[in-house]
């Protein structure tokens, strides 16, 4: 007993020991994010923006604004960057005479649907106008992606370390199917669901791809690569045919033969480029840096744009999966999002709504919560879809009764589609010597059960309810895009289709980025420049994202972060995504994880 007391008091005193190094630790990072300065609002004439591609770029804002202390609070595994931070921000310093030019270096590092393609295309854009100052944009490359060569094929100067690559084999796609093991341990599902390429469910009942699922995947990744590969010819001004033989004879390109190819302007060390830097921006002293200001720490340096606080419009993002109830940060919460609308579109300083749609879809239910706001706002003020890299099934259910839809080339979106799944561990647990008996009121009163497959009769009922909900989607995009129900339902099926597509089909309606679809809803609304553009979710302040980081603080989790290799992190994403199966109906309109390009 005495050794008892003795542990438990070590035990307590331990844990407050603890706690205390973590309040210590706290107090520190409020007392130093007090005392630093802010940045300077001054840029030495002649800097160069550096813009380092190591990062994750997102639709949404970050989830914790608080400058250089982001990193140490935010659940990413790599740096954030807004996406319109980086594009007002290579705007601006198009017309900054203090600004020479842009040095793009690094590798993207996509997370979740950051960094996709459509966001991608916005980037370039941005490029393409500092660009047009006549202002040089020099790009190093060492390991690149397809990614990081789009970003950087536009480039003035574009240099290849001599011992680098041009990893750009093409797209590809290789889901992971759990069938297989699902028998094997004895985990059973059942389907119910309308439409042939509807293929949510396939990797949970499936060994390999069905004939309809691999015709609308090599329709999509045929889309989106042509247009990939033919903005990355026009760039090099390089004729289509020979950059696809280069592609399809080495894959991995070699450093002399991208410089034969004039897929880059020529090859040289690091050191060896920012030698010319220095030269190019006065620097003399070989030790001291060439003039340079990052480009977050610019963005955080422009002026506050004039403000019209009784106009504004008000961007809202739906970036990532749409789950019922409030979500995780990095989900799009039906109910936590239903609520952000409702008083957005009650607040009469409020004159338009953009949203922002970067998602796959997700729960059926929590998708209808979310449109109805939508529906409900667009009898007030206009609301105008811009879609990212990702707009179908239920991302595209949030979508169809926006005034006008903007879309790029390369987003995925339609999906118009509707999966019921479930799981059952019938055949687990008897393995287990663990079973289960039923009393009941009513013939289905236990029709949720896991612990038994779903009778003749509750599939029945199941699949009328898909029918119903795929019926209810036909229609609302029929009534939201004035087309005929019936040329709906052609096209719809639960195919994918790309942004291009998309248009000629009538699901969108002009091409175009989130800058676009701002203009249009201040022309919509008659504000012409003379408004307050305001975001929604709001980052966290710094004493909320502390909050958070003392009730999830794990030890054991922080030592092994970052080890985690690929593989693993597939099989994460993947058991992520069957957490996210929380529709109280078990109904879903919701994008195949093979078509998330990472």
């Amino acid at each position: 007993m005495k050794n008892f007391f003795a542990s438990f008091l070590g035990t307590l005193a331990g844990l407050a020991f603890a706690v205390t190094g973590l309040l210590v630790v706290a107090c520190g990072f409020l007392f130093v994010a007090s005392a630093v300065k802010q940045p300077s609002h001054s840029v030495a004439p002649g800097s160069y923006l550096v813009f380092d591609l190591g990062a994750n770029i997102t639709d949404a804002p970050p989830e914790f604004d608080g400058g250089g202390l982001g990193a140490l609070f935010s659940s990413e595994q790599s740096q954030s960057l807004q996406l319109r931070t980086v594009t007002q921000a290579l705007k601006a310093a198009a017309a900054d005479r203090h600004i020479a030019g842009v040095v793009l270096m690094g590798t993207l590092t996509p997370s979740g649907y950051g960094s996709g393609f459509a966001a991608l295309t916005e980037v370039r854009a941005a490029l393409a106008v500092f660009r047009a100052s006549g202002k040089p944009i020099v790009a190093y490359l060492d390991y690149a992606t397809t990614r990081d060569l789009y970003l950087a094929a536009g480039a003035t100067d574009l240099v290849l370390d001599p011992y680098g690559s041009l990893v750009v084999p093409g797209l590809a796609s290789e889901p992971t199917f759990f069938a297989g093991a699902f028998e094997k341990f004895g985990v059973g599902v059942q389907v119910t669901k309308v439409g042939d390429y509807k293929s949510y469910a396939e990797p949970y009942v499936r060994k390999d791809l069905s004939p309809a699922n691999r015709e609308q995947m090599e329709k999509l990744l045929g889309d989106l690569w042509g247009d990939l590969r033919g903005d990355l010819a026009a760039d090099r001004k390089l004729p289509t045919a020979a950059l696809q033989t280069l592609i399809d004879t080495e894959g991995v390109i070699r450093p002399e033969s991208a410089l034969k190819a004039q897929l880059v302007d020529r090859l040289a060390y690091r050191d060896e480029v920012l030698a010319q830097l220095r030269k190019a921006t006065g620097v003399s002293d070989p030790v001291d840096p060439f003039k340079q200001v990052s480009l977050t720490d610019y963005a955080h340096s422009l002026p506050a744009p004039k403000s019209h606080p009784g106009q504004q419009i008000a961007v809202i993002y739906a970036e990532g999966a749409i789950v019922d109830g409030e979500g995780e940060p990095d989900e799009v919460g039906g109910a936590r999002f239903a609520r952000e609308l409702r008083a957005v579109r009650q607040d009469d300083n409020v004159k338009a709504i953009v949203l922002r749609v970067n998602s796959p879809g997700g729960s059926a239910t929590a998708s209808e919560h979310i449109q109805r706001e939508l529906r409900l706002a667009a009898e007030d003020k206009p609301v105008i879809v811009s879609m990212g890299s990702y707009a179908a099934s239920g991302g595209y259910w949030i979508s169809a009764y926006g005034d006008r839809i903007f879309a790029e080339p390369t987003t995925v979106t339609g999906s118009i589609g509707v999966v019921g799944i479930h799981f059952d561990v019938q055949k687990l647990a008897n393995q287990l010597g663990v079973t289960w008996d039923t009393v009941k009121t009513g013939r289905h009163a236990d029709i949720f059960t896991i612990s038994r497959p779903k009778t003749e009769s509750e599939l029945a009922i199941f699949q009328g309810m898909v029918e119903w909900i795929y019926g209810e989607f036909i229609r609302k995009v029929a009534e939201g895009r004035e087309l005929d129900p019936a040329e709906v339902r052609r096209i719809a099926g639960g195919r994918v289709w790309s942004g291009r597509e998309a248009v000629k089909l009538g699901l969108v309606d002009e091409l175009g980025g989130l800058d676009d679809a701002i203009a249009y809803a201040a022309k919509a609304a008659a504000l012409d420049n003379n408004y307050e553009l305001t975001e929604f979710p709001l980052s966290q302040s710094f004493a909320e994202m502390l909050q958070g980081l003392l009730e999830n603080y794990s030890p054991v989790e922080s030592a092994h972060r970052g080890l985690i290799s690929q593989v693993v992190e597939n099989l994460k994403t993947q058991g992520k995504e069957l957490g996210q199966f929380n529709d109280p109906r078990g109904i879903y309109a919701r994008l195949p994880s093979e078509m998330i390009l990472r």
